[in-house]
């Protein structure tokens, strides 16, 4: 009993050391750290000495391929291989790295080899004040009506600052006024949603609208600020009656004047807008039949007309009342009285007098803007000599009689747009009061001249241009065109291109447009396997004043052409020719899988497309090329006549429309069974001796540990002998052919795999230039036969 119990105490004792030993073997491989720094750091700003800290002696740094692994072509941080110093590759923001998170931590894994080393290196990114606060919108237009009452809320967009915690929006101000205040929620999260509130009635008869300007602030030290302007449309209510133009309206009228004679047109004006401010006429309740049978009123117009015969010894004066009302919900009424004097017979046509005229009148003037004086002047005397003026045609104008007798005025009642219409014939018609009634009419010819109140506008938006690549620099690669309606220098267009220090319009400084036409010239020639596609922007101007401008955006598509010969990857020899030499055994048999050419083309499609063929072979009866994947396999077996050395050269073309081409040597060697097996030997003390000095030292190093691997794994067979059978250790590895351990750490980078060999490779594995001899590329077979130990 008790030499048992020695003999498991000595058992877990062992065991126990095992185990220790592991664990500091493995923690002297690896290691972590952290640094500090803030966003937006100039590119070479130092984080940090990784060699310092982790202890590393700067003279092995290169010689062990200090670097840091990344999967990204153009990674954040670097380290310098001479002092170990960790440095910012690029501009970082921290924004776009980690969004919104609160904690940014980047995470990097530095790897030194011979022995194999990782450590992992945690770089926290500081926020700084870098962003200004931005509205979704720059302009926000709201409508509230004149009857809202004061405590009335009205929500509004919430500003967006890409910034974090104090550096958040902080605060909202809003731009003094008497009628609004600004109520801001806090929703937490960095949310606060401001509130406009209405702390005093609106009239919009007094302000038809307000502008107002919100300004979110952050807590920066100084604060950023962004504005968004705030337009309150104030809409109508029903709350002013109708105005006649005049106190008094008096008219005469001759007697037995024809039917469908206009008498007078009232006038009145309401100060709301809409259907509130839309006046209706109409006769007073008391109005009696003997005055209804003898006059009609327009209620759109105003105009009362003669529909019944005029007697003047029977009636030589009319009082009549007229009511205005609106169209409100709650109509406004307002009376008005008329007195119509029935006169006598006339016999002299009124003439019509221009005093005043402006035959061009801008297109964007208000309505009410007076065009001509009309003078009407009648030779008759008494009410013979009353004379009223109308305008036949349905234009954008009106006359409004003046103070004085037959004097009216030619004012514009509605907005005048001349890319519709550009002149107007105005036909004035005077009426006098006699029996009966004569009248003149004169014409008069009004030019709207033009404003720059039209924007160009261009044919196609957006824009799509195909280049094709290895274009000729300075030539005209496309053209925009825009139109605008207005005339003369309001028309005249001219072109140019956004640029500006962003990323998204960096490539619009390779082109350039012509003002006058917008011909774009590309300034350089672009390479598809550069750059594929961009877009920049194009904006039109006109010449007016003030100016009106529109954008298009142009995107650019890049066509790839044939312009790049495909580049042999293998056989390469070490002067760097498509050269290669292999050796298969006399006895393989037909379909024995030689070697395979391996080549790529950066073009694409059919440009990028391959084909191998035979250029030159000694023996077509020995070998055949696959002609899409390269590879060269034997038609038949090795007779005894055949020759001991075939020379293969290989044609590898791509599919392009001018075919581009690369040829590749393969010098194949049939010897005898024993000297194949004897060949990677041979090869391998051939390669042994030119290497150099360093070479001999890591190979020596690596063979060192593959012992004390072995030899861990020999503790670790005997220590498990009296567990299960189906226990198995993690720790064995892959026997080679030949029954022999091999020791082989593989690991990953970008998308290539590497291994890490002991003091004897395996065949078929192929060194990896650069890497001193110690690194292996596994091929694809090796791969699929056994798994990887990713590092």
């Amino acid at each position: 009993m008790e030499q048992r119990g020695c003999g498991a105490w000595r058992e877990r004792r062992q065991w126990v050391v095992f185990m220790v030993a592991l664990v500091l073997f493995w923690s002297g491989t690896s290691a972590q750290i952290k640094y500090s720094i803030s966003e937006e750091l100039k590119e070479g700003s130092v984080v940090g000495n990784i060699a310092k800290d982790l202890g590393i002696e700067l003279s092995t740094l290169k010689e062990r391929g200090f670097r840091i692994v990344s999967g990204s072509t153009d990674p954040l941080f670097q380290v310098n291989q001479n002092d170990g110093i960790l440095y910012v590759n690029r501009k970082i923001d921290r924004e776009e790295v980690c969004e919104r998170s609160s904690v940014c931590l980047i995470n990097l894994k530095t790897v030194l080899e011979n022995p194999l080393e990782i450590h992992y290196v945690s770089v926290e990114v500081l926020d700084v004040n870098d962003h200004s606060p931005s509205f979704p919108e720059k302009e926000k237009r709201l409508e509230i009506s004149e009857s809202a009452v004061p405590g009335a809320r009205f929500q509004l967009n919430a500003a967006h600052d890409r910034d974090g915690g104090v550096y958040s929006i902080q605060q909202y101000k809003l731009s003094p006024n008497d009628h609004f205040r600004l109520e801001v929620k806090d929703r937490g999260e960095d949310r606060k949603t401001p509130t406009l509130i209405l702390q005093k009635a609106l009239d919009r008869e007094a302000t038809r609208s307000h502008r107002l300007l919100l300004t979110a602030i952050d807590g920066g030290k100084p604060p950023r600020t962004g504005d968004m302007r705030i337009t309150v449309d104030v809409l109508d209510v029903n709350d002013n009656t109708p105005v006649f133009t005049k106190e008094v309206f008096s008219v005469t009228l001759n007697e037995n004047a024809p039917l469908g004679t206009t008498v007078m047109q009232m006038n009145a004006t309401d100060l709301d807008e809409g259907s509130n401010g839309e006046i209706m006429y109409s006769f007073a309740n008391d109005v009696g039949g003997r005055v209804r049978k003898r006059f009609d009123l327009d209620c759109i117009t105003g105009e009362i007309i003669v529909k019944g015969v005029i007697d003047f010894e029977e009636n030589n004066s009319f009082e009549i009342d007229i009511q205005a009302s609106d169209k409100g919900t709650a109509p406004l009424t307002t009376d008005k009285t008329i007195i119509i004097s029935v006169i006598d017979v006339n016999d002299n046509a009124p003439e019509i007098e221009v005093t005043s005229f402006s035959n061009a009148i801008p297109e964007d003037s208000r309505p009410g803007t007076t065009v001509a004086l009309i003078s009407v002047n009648d030779l008759d005397s008494g009410l013979n000599g009353k004379v009223l003026c109308s305008l036949l045609e349905d234009v954008p104008f009106k006359l409004i009689p003046s103070l004085q007798d037959n004097m009216y005025s030619v004012v514009t009642k509605s907005p005048l747009d001349r890319e519709k219409q550009s002149e107007y014939d105005l036909t004035i018609v005077a009426k006098d009061a006699g029996e009966p009634s004569l009248s003149s009419v004169k014409t008069i010819s009004v030019v709207v001249s033009d404003v720059n109140d039209n924007s160009p506008e261009f044919s196609l938006s957006p824009y799509n241009l195909y280049v094709s690549e290895n274009n000729d620099p300075g030539a005209s690669v496309f053209s925009v065109s825009a139109s605008d309606r207005d005339i003369n220098e309001n028309a005249l267009i001219s072109y140019h291109i956004i640029r500006d220090s962003g990323d998204e319009t960096k490539w619009a400084s390779f082109l350039n447009i012509h003002s006058e036409n917008g011909n774009i010239l590309a300034l350089k020639s672009f390479d598809f396997e550069t750059l594929k596609t961009f877009q920049f922007q194009v904006v039109a101007t006109d010449s007016g004043t003030p100016s009106q401008r529109t954008n298009v955006t142009v995107n650019v598509f890049i066509l790839d052409q044939n312009d790049n010969a495909p580049v042999i990857l293998y056989p390469v020899s070490t002067n760097g020719s498509a050269e290669g030499v292999e050796e298969i055994p006399r006895n393989v048999n037909a379909g024995h899988l030689v070697t395979k050419v391996r080549a790529y083309d950066a073009d694409i499609g059919y440009n990028g497309w391959l084909l191998f063929s035979l250029q030159e072979v000694t023996d077509h009866s020995l070998f055949a090329l696959d002609r899409y994947t390269g590879q060269i396999r034997t038609l038949r077996s090795f007779t005894e006549t055949d020759e001991a050395e075939h020379k293969l050269v290989i044609l590898v073309k791509d599919n392009g429309n001018v075919s581009l081409s690369a040829t590749a040597t393969v010098i194949i060697k049939v010897v005898e069974p024993k000297e194949a097996f004897a060949a990677s030997d041979v090869k391998s003390s051939v390669k042994d001796e030119e290497e150099n000095s360093v070479t001999f030292y890591l190979i020596i190093t690596l063979g060192s540990v593959s012992t004390l691997f072995l030899i861990s794994i020999v503790v670790l067979i005997v220590m498990q002998c009296s567990k299960p059978e189906d226990y198995s250790s993690k720790y064995l590895q892959d026997t080679n052919n030949d029954g022999t351990l091999c020791h082989s750490i593989q690991y990953r980078s970008g998308d290539k795999r590497y291994m890490l060999v002991g003091p004897r490779m395996s065949i078929g594995s192929t060194i990896v230039p650069g890497s001193n001899g110690n690194t292996l590329v596994i091929p694809e077979h090796r791969r699929r036969a056994s798994g990887e130990v990713r590092s």
